[in-house]
């Protein structure tokens, strides 16, 4: 626990109280169904545009509108669990999520998607920081290291369900576009009540009052902090490009509509991505980044390989070395900076790291959407795969820097 948290057995609690075990996988458990709610509405995007008789602007859009949120309610509210409390603020954030979801379960019309995705933008922003921090301040004592690796490995887990739950009840249930969005409503409500139990922020006088203000990285772990940003940024990157073109190569090679079989096939990288979080959990952080830097630049050539190609089993190794990448890249993108960030700095650090990976993410999908309808989707892959290579070669040269720096001791946390 830090100073910002109420310990588990304090009397000044009026209700009860989860355990600091039970607070740490509650921050967890909004990790996961932040992403999951973030990817849900990817495999609707389709049913959306040909019921609603939508443009490929107008979908596109749709997308947009979620990181455009996201990034302005990490620039102004990134720092605010630092002064409320990781409780409170996830609070905030699930409440947000809750009233995204619920518009995606009773829109009518295209206007309340657009609204549904703005307020998952903003739960997104709020829930996601504060709970990464969280999971680092709730882990058992000496644990605090690992604690990216089970962000990382819940994360991967809201986004296989996001594909494997949303694919199969769009393909086989009945409301194709609403029923999806009901089960996940019910998920986050009961995550909500989890959170509401989870102990009580502690006020630290010499935090001072909440206000807007810039994102600020301690000086002594900046060089730790640009380490950590190019790193998630690239895992994110990967990620967005596989889910948007991936998806349609896969369409292309198994040669199916079938929206389950897609979704299945894209849930074995997330399934892959925590796997690989929690093998590499007892190694350096260091390490994993500039292995999972490698393995990217290996898989980004299975991957236009495959497209080349037309070779399904190609494919496959790409989506399985895509997920190995992803988790190096991410859990210890993220395991250079949580356990170094102050305890009063921890959460606006964490929105800092974040904020970088999604401008860029959203940046890079948008672009690569738009060039693959004026150009193809070949050409869209071929300028993702470039890129994220120059990603790839940017982390490669950060954790080298960091080793040249002789901050073997820094990046080594994760023992």
């Amino acid at each position: 626990m830090t100073t910002f948290e109420l310990p588990a057995t304090a009397t000044a609690q009026p209700h009860r109280t989860l355990s600091r075990r039970a607070s740490f996988w509650t921050a967890a458990a909004v990790a996961g169904i932040s992403l999951w709610t973030s990817a849900a509405p990817t495999t609707a995007y389709p049913l959306y545009a040909s019921t609603w008789h939508l443009t490929p602007t107008a979908t596109t859009a749709i997308f947009a509108v979620y990181p455009v949120v996201l990034v302005v309610f990490l620039l102004i509210f990134g720092q605010l669990s630092d002064y409320i409390g990781r409780r409170a603020t996830m609070l905030y954030g699930v409440g947000a999520l809750l009233a995204g979801v619920l518009l995606f379960a009773i829109a009518p019309s295209v206007g309340w998607v657009y609204a549904g995705r703005a307020l998952m933008g903003a739960g997104v922003g709020l829930a996601l920081t504060a709970a990464t921090a969280a999971v680092v301040e709730y882990s058992a004592p000496g644990k605090a290291s690992r604690a990216s690796s089970i962000t990382t490995a819940a994360t991967a887990a809201g986004l296989a369900l996001a594909t494997i739950v949303g694919g199969g009840l769009i393909e086989y249930a009945p409301a194709p576009l609403h029923l999806d969005f009901w089960v996940l409503l019910a998920v986050i409500a009961i995550v909500f009540g989890f959170v509401w139990q989870m102990p009580r922020h502690t006020k630290d006088e010499s935090q001072g009052a909440w206000r807007p203000r810039p994102i600020t990285v301690a000086k002594g772990i900046r060089v730790l902090y640009v380490a950590s940003a190019v790193a998630v940024t690239a895992a994110y990157a990967f990620g967005s490009v596989f889910l948007a073109l991936g998806a349609q190569v896969a369409r292309q090679l198994i040669g199916t509509e079938n929206i389950f079989v897609i979704g299945l096939i894209l849930a074995i990288m997330s399934v892959t991505i925590g796997v690989t979080a929690m093998a590499g959990r007892r190694f350096p952080a260091g390490r994993l980044v500039a292995a999972g830097a490698v393995a990217t630049l290996v898989d980004l050539a299975l991957l236009e390989t495959s497209a080349q190609t037309h070779s399904l089993p190609l494919f496959m190794a790409a989506t399985v070395l895509g997920g190995i990448s992803y988790g190096l890249l991410f859990s210890g993108g993220l395991g250079l900076i949580t356990a170094h960030a102050p305890a009063h700095h921890r959460g606006g650090t964490v929105a800092a790291v974040y904020l970088v990976a999604y401008v860029l993410q959203g940046s890079i999908a948008l672009t690569l959407g738009l060039v693959a309808t004026a150009s193809g989707l070949g050409t869209a892959l071929l300028l993702g795969v470039i890129v994220i290579g120059s990603l790839a070669v940017l982390v490669i040269a950060a954790a080298g820097a960091l080793a040249a720096r002789g901050g073997g001791q820094l990046v080594e946390e994760a023992r």
